[in-house]
């Protein structure tokens, strides 16, 4: 992508000195060697992300920004994906990336869009009262929202790859690593809504009227970036774990249209099967403490108490931008559950919960969850003994954003791994490298 003018001095945001700040305390806090963590970082510069397999059939799903949240719910769920990109219709079809993608619609914006406008306006969400077996409109696209797991596919890489850069030998390519979430929790299919969602959601003038751009700006997680398949990993790398993108997208240098995603999961798969190889294993097998892992220590950690009110624990999510928190009890906050944003969906599901979501106590939320699927909702744990490589492969084989680390026998939550700390373990950044080859990501960044 384009590089910066050396004359160019610009102070840094707030925004990104908060970057600075974390990754400077993340790297003072690993314990990774000196000479392995180089040697790894060196890898993955030499690993080119057009290595990476491409989405299939080639295209990438996009939606267009005045396409109404109703249309944009159903795109989502009829290719089984969490997010995709916005086409501006207004852009002529040889124009320039940034002139044509306005950003990123995520599911989970779409989500608290839904919540915060029917918080705010009760009369919005009147039709809770009728419609699909009493569910009505938040019911139906909470039943559609069932449906939505994962991205279609996502690209990850391959031991060779990474093991034949770290030994100095030639470049291995990089494989693919899919993650697809086709229903696997959802009692029932987007298909199967079709009807439903036509008759009943797509009559809402409320969703009718209310488009994609409308709310992009307000419920954007991250900046749109991409990066050019002439980019390294690093870079990537260095994107979705200092600057915290949630996906990466790639397009061709010369050419409008983004033809690839890489996600923060996608690279957690990929070094998932590293297993193996000799360079991962020794690293994998090391307690998480050796390692300086959690990055995120005890008084770091955002929780929400068993008994906050549940749109509570939501609005600390959307307020400091995370995707879940541990739900915590007592004085020495005992880990009991989880809660995500992707949860708000079952609230929309069930109108018994929705019509009284304002009141509702986290407790009785996740009792409420709990009964719906079954079973109760396990909060995903590891302590300080646990080895980096059972972190990965919980976060691989659970496709989850996070692992909290307890202590005692009280579980007491005493820190927590993200996807993003995962990432940051293997990499650095060498000297000048921002400057050199995100100088372009940065200033977009500061735009936001």
């Amino acid at each position: 992508m384009a590089h910066p003018h050396p004359q160019e001095q610009e102070v840094k945001s707030p925004k990104i000195s908060a970057y600075d700040a974390y990754f400077e305390t993340v790297q003072s806090r690993k314990k990774l060697p000196g000479p392995l963590q180089e040697n790894l970082t060196f890898a993955f510069s030499k690993v080119p992300v057009s290595a990476f397999q491409g989405v299939p059939g080639g295209k990438v799903i996009e939606i267009g920004a005045d396409t109404c949240i109703a249309d944009a719910v159903k795109v989502l769920s009829q290719h089984h994906i969490l997010s995709a990109p916005v086409r501006n219709p207004e852009a002529e079809a040889n124009a320039d990336w940034s002139d044509k993608y306005l950003g990123i619609v995520d599911y989970s914006a779409i989500l608290l869009w839904v919540l915060e406008t029917c918080g705010l306006s009760p009369s919005v969400c009147s039709a809770t009262a009728a419609g699909i077996g009493g569910a009505g409109a938040m019911g139906a696209i909470g039943a559609v929202a069932l449906g939505v797991t994962g991205p279609a596919a996502v690209a990850g890489l391959t031991a060779a790859a990474v093991c034949s850069a770290v030994a100095g030998t030639a470049l291995g390519k990089i494989g693919a690593a899919a993650e697809k979430g086709e229903g696997k929790d959802s009692p029932t299919g987007a298909d199967n809504l079709t009807k439903d969602f036509d008759s009943i959601i797509l009559q809402d003038e409320h969703f009718k009227s209310t488009t994609v751009r409308s709310i992009l700006k307000s419920f954007r997680w991250a900046p749109f970036l991409p990066v050019g398949t002439d980019s390294s990993m690093l870079s990537v790398m260095l994107l979705l774990s200092k600057y915290r993108m949630r996906n990466v997208p790639v397009i061709e240098p010369g050419q409008p249209n983004i033809k690839n995603f890489i996600t923060q999961s996608a690279v957690v798969h990929g070094l998932e099967g590293c297993k193996g190889m000799e360079w991962f294993d020794c690293i994998a097998a090391k307690p998480i403490s050796d390692l300086g892992l959690p990055f995120m220590v005890s008084n770091e950690v955002i929780s929400a108490n068993i008994n906050d009110p549940i749109l509570e624990a939501f609005m600390k999510m959307r307020e400091n931008e995370v995707g879940g928190l541990p739900v915590v009890e007592g004085t020495k906050k005992k880990i009991v559950g989880n809660v995500s944003i992707s949860d708000i969906r079952y609230s929309l599901l069930q109108p018994e919960l929705f019509s009284n979501f304002r009141n509702l106590s986290v407790k009785d939320f996740m009792s409420a969850i709990s009964k719906n699927q079954g079973k109760a909702m396990s909060p995903i744990t590891c302590n300080h003994q646990s080895s980096l490589g059972y972190v990965i492969e919980t976060l691989a084989s659970k496709s989850v954003h996070r692992i909290y680390v307890v202590d005692g026998e009280e579980s007491q939550v005493v820190g927590v791994i993200t996807l993003r700390d995962v990432i940051s373990c293997f990499i650095t950044e060498p000297p000048n490298h921002s400057d050199a080859y995100l100088g372009f990501a940065v200033k977009q960044i500061m735009k936001h």
